[in-house]
């Protein structure tokens, strides 16, 4: 009897070993399934959260034109372009993205066409200029107010860009990738020129010798001859910073000359120059617009090959 109590003791000892380990697996999966339905929820409502759409599209455009009265030119065009979307939105959040690619190829019968274009500007000038001229009573000495001077200001741009000449009397040149510094070189005029501090908080240190402007350029030019002895000539070019303000005219340069030949070598000229630029202050005042005009006679002599 003593014998069979021990085994049946053993017996129910195993069993409820057995049962322990059967309970700590139910225990184990049952968290193994609860997590992976968890982990499943949270990637179901981050599906929801996002929306993505992508379009795509590729075509072909041909127009051919005969005894066409409207007129016009045979043209064949190829083009493809995407558009994608991917937009968050969850509770009072909001996040829109959008990527829109397009490129293509024509060709047209007309004469005229879009050419790419780089190009590169330097203006400054060769001495000091004064304003306000008073005399001295003493010496009897006049002496100015320092306005500008050489590389102060000076202007350096690159452009790079397309230009549209469908005539020798018109073209456009659109440059989206144009900058250039701004130099002034003469301490008390620094300030007026646009100069920003060296430190901000203390003005005492002055101002840096340079500005630098990143943004796009559109120049247009047009000459025209009035008759055979009056011409006149046109640039008009405006200039946004991506840097500062973008996306608004920023400085515009609008320049006109108007010519007569007088005689075989002279020549009367009136030449307009306008500038509207927010950065440039004139004794202490901010002046956005500038505005210059002089008329000249010049004796011109031309040297060229003859054909």
């Amino acid at each position: 009897m003593k014998k069979i109590a021990i085994i049946l003791a053993a017996l129910a000892a195993t069993g409820t070993v057995y049962a322990q380990n059967v309970q700590t697996a139910a225990e184990e999966a049952a968290k193994a399934l609860t997590e992976a339905a968890e982990q499943e929820v949270k990637r179901v409502e981050r599906s929801i959260y996002w929306t993505r759409t992508a379009d795509f599209d590729l075509g072909f455009n041909q127009t051919s034109l005969t005894s066409w009265a409207a007129g016009g030119y045979n043209t064949l065009a190829l083009a493809a372009g995407m558009d994608a979307k991917a937009v968050y939105a969850k509770d009072l959040l909001k996040w829109d993205n959008r990527l829109q690619l397009n490129y293509g190829f024509l060709w047209s019968a007309d004469n005229s066409k879009w050419d790419f274009t780089a190009s590169f500007d330097f203006r400054s000038q060769f001495t000091n200029s004064y304003d306000k001229y008073v005399q001295d009573q003493q010496t009897k000495l006049w002496s100015g107010t320092l306005k500008s001077g050489f590389l102060s200001p000076a202007y350096t741009n690159i452009a790079l860009g397309m230009e549209w000449a469908p005539t020798n009397w018109f073209n456009i040149n659109i440059a989206p990738l144009t900058g250039g510094f701004t130099i002034c070189t003469i301490n008390e005029l620094k300030k007026g020129y646009g100069m920003k501090p060296i430190d901000e908080t203390d003005l005492t240190l002055g101002y840096h010798s340079a500005l630098f402007q990143f943004g796009a350029q559109v120049k247009l030019n047009f000459k025209a001859s009035i008759n055979d002895v009056v011409g006149y000539d046109t640039q008009l070019v405006i200039f946004t910073d991506y840097l500062n303000k973008p996306f608004v005219f920023n400085r515009i340069n609008w320049d006109n000359k108007i010519t007569w030949q007088l005689a075989k070598f002279f020549k009367i000229g009136l030449n307009t120059w306008l500038i509207y630029d927010p950065i440039i202050t004139i004794d202490g005042v901010t002046s956005k617009t500038q505005f210059k005009e002089f008329v000249a006679i010049n004796f011109t002599y031309t040297i060229s090959n003859k054909k």
